[in-house]
């Protein structure tokens, strides 16, 4: 059985960490594990632990560094090419989870909430598998499922009933 895989997309100041977070809140008080991955599009991540053990072996040449204590693991590994996010999807089927929520990756396949700010951005409705759109303006927005900014918690409830029936 794979995964429920939902993607929040929109632009920079849209609203999609703000989305991610009311989602993850609202699945894990309904009791479902979410584990989350989002695409950093600016270059590598800063992961500040230079000074750190798992920093001095990784620029010691580890591919993979770790550390874990407390019940929580923290997993760093590099590759001299992009992650595919098949390849993170993946990696998170280890863990267990009852749902991945992905922010970005507009050019997958997989069911997407759009967060649009303004007319400007109506054309993300275009990509694959929308399933619903956040608008923060009043605009004719061609999708059957589409909330208002003020409605997110709505949608999130909608979206989260779809994906209990995958």
């Amino acid at each position: 059985m794979s995964l429920p895989i939902l993607q929040v997309i929109g632009y920079q100041n849209s609203g999609k960490t703000l989305f991610a977070e009311k989602f993850i809140e609202m699945a894990t008080s309904a009791g479902r594990k979410v584990g989350v991955i989002k695409h950093h599009g600016h270059g590598a991540p800063d992961v500040s632990d230079q000074n750190k053990d798992t920093g001095r072996h990784r620029e010691a040449g580890a591919t993979v560094t770790g550390v874990s204590g407390g019940g929580m693991v923290s997993v760093q590994a590099t590759q001299e090419n992009e992650w595919d996010l098949n390849q993170l999807i993946r990696l998170y089927e280890m863990f267990d989870v009852d749902l991945i929520l992905i922010e970005g990756y507009k050019e997958e396949s997989y069911p997407k909430v759009a967060i649009i700010r303004d007319a400007e951005d109506l054309h993300l409705l275009e990509k694959s598998h929308i399933i619903g759109s956040i608008v923060k303006e009043q605009l004719d927005v061609p999708v059957k499922n589409s909330y208002q900014y003020d409605e997110m918690d709505r949608c999130i409830n909608d979206v989260l009933k779809v994906l209990r029936r995958d």
